[in-house]
């Protein structure tokens, strides 16, 4: 990072199984669960924070509400006046929340601010939500005449794959199992209780109906209602509490590197640009390496584990490779060989990802780094990987439009 140092403070997110309308609960609701959840854990007092940052996708579609900096104010009166502002890039909103934070530290603006992401997606019937979330494809221009924009997109991925390396669907569904399984230990996954038969991770059109092509149902992440939120500080603000909270500066979580890059809209042109080159995003391998750069590290395997963007089971499969976890094209190899699974080499998705412990759009990009800071110091429960000290995030809004990566450490 530039000269100063970043370091979560703490953080919290929400019941990812909560059908917030159906309990008489929107925006607001999940913010203030998120907001007050973090400050709690973190031991901060709301007047300490001085500014705030939300990330959402399109609350705008689901609730006609925007403005949503203003709810900070009505979380907790402390909060009046506070700087706050929301940040929008589809599935990245939450990262691009959370990069616009770290600068305002690092420009010395302020010392402690709070990064929250929050979206509300079930309170319509599911085509009317996956039009809404279509909002991140360039709309009018392509996934027209498909009923679902994302599955569709996500399909033509995969099907690039398979076109210059060869796919097959057994290790997409292995992806698919090893997300929900890491689920059933996080008790706040949506999907903690779900049940799967022997069939569940094939291609089996009863067990795991095609949804678009390739994309099968246990291939895709999920339409979730939820919130997420971090508490950043500068090291001058994080010493200070490090000494109120009798705990050493080393022990707290810190951001040591990020990568931010955005592509075209649209698919068609990033494949095309990538024709000749081994990775089919070259963006995405450049955000990662920038990260990676950043926080002096030269090799993927230095990292103990990985929260990445499994939106889809081919975006997962697209990250194994581009993080250098195998060459090009090969990202099969880390899951036949047991590389990602809990107990791997290199462990991805131990929270259960997107795919397992849901996707509330605008709050991923924030979960993914609370749940790495929880990892490197020691806290994620059952999810927790053994002796972690560095993990990696990797977020993705639209077709690999805008991609972020974080590297966080103690």
């Amino acid at each position: 990072m530039g000269h100063e140092t970043i370091y979560i403070l703490g953080g919290d997110q929400t019941d990812f199984a909560t059908n917030a309308s159906r309990q008489g609960q929107g925006l607001f609701e999940l913010l203030q669960d998120a907001v007050q959840g973090a400050l709690n854990n973190a031991g901060v007092e709301a007047q300490e924070v001085q500014a705030g940052h939300i990330g959402n996708f399109v609350g705008e579609l689901f609730t006609g509400q925007g403005q949503l900096g203003g709810m900070f104010a009505a979380i907790d009166p402390a909060f009046h006046g506070m700087p706050a502002g929301r940040h929008e890039a589809a599935c990245a909103s939450g990262s691009i929340a959370a990069l616009a934070a770290t600068a305002e530290i690092q420009a010395q603006r302020y010392d402690c601010v709070l990064v929250a992401g929050v979206e509300l997606e079930r309170n319509v019937p599911g085509a009317v939500a996956a039009r809404h979330l279509g909002a991140a494809t360039w709309v009018g221009e392509e996934a027209q005449d498909v009923p679902y924009a994302w599955p569709h997109m996500f399909h033509r991925v995969g099907l690039e794959y398979e076109r210059r390396y060869g796919l097959k669907y057994e290790h997409l569904g292995r992806i698919a199992e090893i997300n929900l399984t890491n689920a059933r230990r996080n008790p706040k996954a949506q999907t903690r209780d779900w049940v799967y038969g022997p069939r569940s991770f094939l291609d089996d059109d009863e067990a795991n109906p095609v949804i678009d092509g390739m994309i099968r149902r246990q291939d895709c992440g999920q339409v979730t209602d939820g919130a997420a939120a971090v508490v950043l500080a500068s090291e001058r603000f994080a010493a200070r509490w490090a000494a109120r909270h009798q705990r050493s500066l080393d022990s707290i979580p810190r951001i040591a590197g990020w990568g931010h890059r955005t592509a075209h809209l649209k698919l068609d042109v990033k494949l095309q640009a990538s024709a000749q080159n081994p990775y089919v995003f070259p963006h995405v391998r450049d955000t990662i390496q920038d990260a990676f750069r950043r926080a002096g590290i030269r090799d993927v395997f230095e990292l103990d584990g990985i929260e990445t963007h499994d939106c889809f089971t081919t975006t997962e499969y697209m990250a194994i490779d581009h993080f250098g976890i195998t060459p090009p094209g090969q990202s099969w190899r880390a899951i036949e060989d047991g590389t990602i699974a809990m107990g791997g080499r290199l462990p991805i998705n131990a929270s259960g990802g997107l795919i397992g412990l849901g996707h509330p759009v605008g709050a991923t990009g924030v979960r993914m780094l609370l749940d790495a800071a929880r990892q490197v110091a020691g806290q994620a429960g059952d999810c927790q990987i053994e002796g972690a000290r560095r993990c990696a995030t990797l977020n993705i809004g639209g077709s690999a439009t805008t991609v972020v990566s974080f590297v966080v450490e103690r």
